[in-house]
């Protein structure tokens, strides 16, 4: 019977298998794609609570209500806005892309890199056409 407690710690480090480290991989548009679909999960969070802010300042009355309106429609608002449609286009595309891997299609290297561009110019490609008609709407 082994005894694995009397083992020195220099023969347990020997048996250790060792991870790649980071500066091994070559950067990819994957990798960098999977690094912005975190931050837009993030980015979604703030910007939800923006949306809720502005729901409830609807419900309270209204100079609650002009006060959220009045800063969604400035400048600063807006920009936050167009950032928050992209990153919730962005984000969703980059989740069906997920999907579509879940299903174990799009691994090779040429579906992989086409997935992450074709995610990439519709999330820019939605919110483009979201913006402009509802400008035009207006």
């Amino acid at each position: 019977m082994e005894n694995h407690a009397a083992e020195s710690p220099k023969t347990l480090a020997e048996r250790r298998p060792l991870s790649p480290h980071l500066a091994i991989y070559k950067p990819s548009l994957t990798m960098t794609m999977s690094i912005v679909h975190r931050l837009t999960g993030a980015a979604l969070y703030f910007g939800t609570l923006l949306l809720v802010w502005w729901l409830v300042a609807m419900a309270s009355g209204p100079a609650q209500f002009a006060t959220a309106q009045w800063f969604m429609t400035s400048i600063f608002g807006r920009l936050i806005l167009l950032g928050y449609t992209w990153a919730l286009l962005h984000h969703m595309l980059g989740g069906l892309r997920h999907f579509v891997w879940d299903t174990g299609a799009g691994f090779d290297e040429t579906w992989r890199e086409r997935l992450t561009v074709f995610s990439l110019i519709g999330s820019v490609s939605l919110t483009l056409v979201i913006w402009v008609t509802a400008y035009l709407v207006r």
